[in-house]
């Protein structure tokens, strides 16, 4: 028997269970998400083509808003609870949800508010259960198995993104509303296959009785750290806007239909194709990882972002439309595996909780308002000129991070990235065994 597969043989059964809901609920999600918008489309259909652009960023910023008002309080709830049941819990509810859509659309509505409001809880349940599930596997994991199981994670996620929307074009071409009945089974079987994990055995906050005050406490403290520290700042915040103004993505019914003549199936595979490009991407860098100019590369990725994105609005060709999205999946990528490792690097380990919370705020948050900017830009200046608005925006945001930020431009290596960290924001050392809760030490002598 080979090494893989005897390190493979070695992983738990409550690994397996896990990377088996991750996969399920990717899946579920992605392809819910992307039905919706398919369904939001058509329902409004016979309408001029500025309100249906607009109908499609409603739907981004339904899911926005309780994302940003809840994200910041979810990181408190995942280090008090048990995550396993929370992540369960999540499922659940995405499960009832999928089962309301399917009823709500087999009686062939014309409203569109009860699909806003589902997509809205949709939203705030997901603010709540990512951080839980994202902490998951860490908390599952032996230490001597920790990277092969993240690896095996990264790759149940980039699957469920890519057999998700695929499952759901086919579905939906089969019948309007057998996607949401399958996807309510997908997110049962995932909140059996977590449930059926043993309870995880690891420390847990203390109920404070603060509260909620002291949650926005914890994420002032985070924005400081952030805003005091340059290239951490300028990473985080150059892929919030390359997201906010590369927000095309919601507009697929609209390029699919309008500009491509493609039919649900078709659009299932253009919405795969950004996962395609980035699984084929993030192999690679698993293979060989980035070690030099990271700061530059970084740049690049977001700019080749906005070129794809350009290039999806002015083409009326399927194949070169599938093209630019995988290679704007691709570029995605990197500037995600690139930010993934430099903001840990840059976050001494007693302000990682908070700035990273307060980095799914601005990133996981921006794709639902990309979603909206680029409706409310459909409305103002039409499809393809909304996409290439988006695009060339983009270009604009890397041009001006590179001047404004040239910090960020000279990172050579990873290893150079806590160097950036201003002194007095560096914890002290902790002695072994210790513990300190300060959140600043004193500037070195």
């Amino acid at each position: 028997m080979s090494d893989e597969h005897a390190a493979l043989r070695d992983i738990p059964r409550k690994l397996w269970a896990y990377l088996l809901s991750r996969l399920l609920d990717t899946a579920a999600t992605s392809g819910l998400v992307f039905i919706v918008g398919k369904q939001i489309y058509d329902m409004t259909e016979g309408r001029p083509e500025e309100q249906r652009l607009l109908y499609l960023g409603y739907l981004g910023l339904v899911q926005f808003i309780p994302t940003f008002v809840f994200a910041p309080f979810a990181g408190s709830l995942a280090d008090r609870f048990d995550r396993r049941l929370v992540s369960a819990g999540g499922a659940a509810i995405y499960a009832l949800l999928a089962m309301a859509l399917y009823a709500y659309v087999r009686t062939d509505p014309t409203a569109l508010a009860p699909i806003y409001v589902l997509m809205a809880v949709q939203g705030t349940t997901e603010a709540f259960q990512r951080p839980a599930a994202r902490a998951l596997p860490m908390d599952l994991s032996p230490e001597t198995l920790i990277t092969r199981v993240m690896a095996l994670n990264a790759a149940s996620w980039q699957t469920g993104a890519i057999v998700g929307p695929v499952l759901a074009g086919f579905l939906f071409a089969t019948a309007i509303a057998l996607p949401y009945l399958v996807f309510t089974a997908m997110f049962a079987v995932a909140t059996i296959s977590l449930l059926a994990i043993p309870p995880t055995e690891v420390e847990r906050l203390k109920t404070d009785r603060r509260g909620g005050g002291q949650a926005i406490r914890d994420a002032i403290e985070g924005f400081r750290f952030i805003r005091k520290t340059p290239v951490l700042g300028a990473a985080i915040s150059l892929d919030l806007f390359a997201v906010l103004f590369g927000g095309a993505v919601a507009l697929l019914p609209a390029i699919a239909d309008e500009r491509l003549g493609v039919d649900a199936v078709g659009l299932g595979w253009l919405r795969a194709a950004i996962s395609i490009g980035a699984a084929s991407v993030t192999l690679t860098l698993a293979a060989r990882p980035l070690s030099r100019r990271v700061g530059p590369i970084l740049l690049w990725s977001v700019a080749v972002f906005g070129a794809g994105t350009i290039v999806l609005g002015i083409t009326r060709n399927f194949v070169v439309a599938m093209i630019a999205l995988l290679v704007l999946g691709g570029a995605d990528s990197v500037s995600v595996f690139i930010r993934s490792t430099l903001v840990p690097l840059a976050t001494p380990e007693n302000m990682r909780g908070r700035v990273l919370a307060l980095e799914n705020v601005f990133i996981g948050a921006s794709n639902e308002l990309g979603g909206f900017e680029s409706g409310a830009t459909g409305a103002l200046f039409g499809l393809v000129g909304a996409v290439i608005f988006g695009g060339a925006a983009t270009l604009g945001v890397v041009a001006v991070f590179a001047f404004v930020f040239p910090a960020l431009r000279h990172v050579d290596s990873f290893s150079d990235v806590r160097k950036t960290v201003t002194p007095a924001l560096i914890p002290s050392v902790i002695p072994s065994g210790g513990r300190s809760d300060a959140t600043e030490a004193p500037p070195s002598a």
